[in-house]
């Protein structure tokens, strides 16, 4: 038996319309309105590792793979793995760097368009 861990190059929340209808916690869903330089908590099932030193994409999940193109530029700024009821959880908290409001590639694999040489 080993231990089960993900390694995620992005941060992939739900639709805040999941929290609305009482199927997430707030800390698993993407904020309505993401604002630039603030702090927000995340929450995740599972023992998940993040990279902590530079930005990483946000993007939205509907499950199954399904995702978004990144919603915006983040920072992870703490993940901490804990255990209620016997299920595994990562929470922690991100910074918003920058919101995108187009289609356009913002990030190449884990860089931001621009920042490779």
């Amino acid at each position: 038996m080993g231990i089960q861990i993900e390694f995620n190059p992005d941060l992939a929340l739900r639709n805040i319309s999941e929290f609305a209808n009482n199927k997430r916690k707030i800390e698993e869903c993407i904020p309505e309105n993401l604002e630039v330089g603030r702090m927000y908590p995340f929450l995740k099932r599972d023992q998940r590792n993040y990279w902590l030193l530079g930005e990483i994409p946000l993007i939205e999940t509907q499950g199954n793979g399904n995702l978004s193109r990144p919603k915006a530029s983040i920072i992870i700024l703490e993940a901490t793995h804990f255990v209620d009821n016997n299920t595994l959880y990562t929470r922690g908290f991100y910074k918003v760097i920058e919101v995108f409001k187009d289609d356009a590639v913002h990030f190449e694999c884990f860089d931001r368009v621009g920042t490779r040489k």
